[in-house]
């Protein structure tokens, strides 16, 4: 699959109660079809555990915004199947997609997390911008 990384400047980084989330997004072209109002967009994040406490990401939500304002959230249980644990130090990486119908829109959420104690707690996703490279 090949893939255009987006400039750094594109993507996110937001550290909250010491969990870092850093997301950076690229254009996949080959799954892409201008003609039909079809771009998709591939995004890697990573979360990372900078606290001293361990905790475990339980859902998910994203706020997903194409260029012409139309606004979809999509909510559901850890990120690609999981729910990971992680210890002080620890990081957790996966890489996800999302069409758009536009070439170019907008993301942002948030992670619902639970420590070592039993506490849930949000961690909000900086939005991040996918942009398709001209044709």
């Amino acid at each position: 699959m090949q893939q255009e990384t987006v400039p750094a400047c594109r993507g996110s980084e937001l550290a909250t109660r010491g969990i870092r989330v850093r997301v950076v997004p690229s254009f996949v072209r080959e799954q892409s079809d201008p003609v039909q109002n079809r771009f998709v967009f591939a995004y890697r994040v990573r979360v990372a555990n900078e606290s001293p406490r361990a905790v475990q990401l339980l859902s998910r939500e994203w706020r997903i915004v194409d260029a012409d304002g139309e606004c979809n959230i999509v909510c559901g249980e850890g990120v690609v199947g999981q729910q990971p644990e992680l210890a002080p130090g620890a990081s957790f990486e996966y890489s996800s997609f999302c069409p758009l119908i536009t070439s170019w829109g907008t993301m942002e959420g948030r992670y619902t997390f639970r420590d070592q104690d039993g506490d849930q707690f949000e961690v909000p996703i900086a939005r991040f911008y996918l942009v398709a490279p001209p044709p």
